[in-house]
């Protein structure tokens, strides 16, 4: 069973959507900015430890100015990156529209395209 999360940040907010296999298991809202530079990297840790396997991560941005005009994206991604857990792929380019769903959160339809670019094994 693969593990993936997709993250898309815009506006105010990052989203979150965690997939085992084909099934959602983690939908979240969170600041725009990580406010810990390991923030990013201790979350995806967290999951794939949890699962106890490798966590395939794709992180969509409307503009890359985003991660590069914040030193907390900067140094969240640098840290990133170099985790043996979690590999992450960055795409850049504007989200769909999202559509309604569950909970007040909607239904993560952009975020759970972000699967196109995970790597094949």
């Amino acid at each position: 069973m693969d593990l993936w999360m997709g993250i898309r940040t815009g506006g105010d907010t990052a989203r979150v959507l965690v997939h085992a296999g084909p099934h959602p298991v983690l939908k979240a809202r969170l600041p725009a900015v990580p406010q810990h530079p390991r923030a990013v990297e201790t979350l995806a840790e967290g999951v794939a430890l949890w699962y106890n396997r490798p966590l395939s991560a794709v992180l969509a941005v409307d503009d890359a100015d985003v991660l590069s005009g914040s030193p907390r994206w900067h140094a969240a991604m640098d840290a990133l990156l170099r985790t043996p857990l979690v590999t992450i792929e960055v795409v850049e380019g504007p989200p769909r529209r999202p559509r309604g769903g569950l909970d007040g959160l909607g239904a993560f339809t952009d975020v759970r395209q972000l699967r196109l670019w995970e790597p094949r094994r």
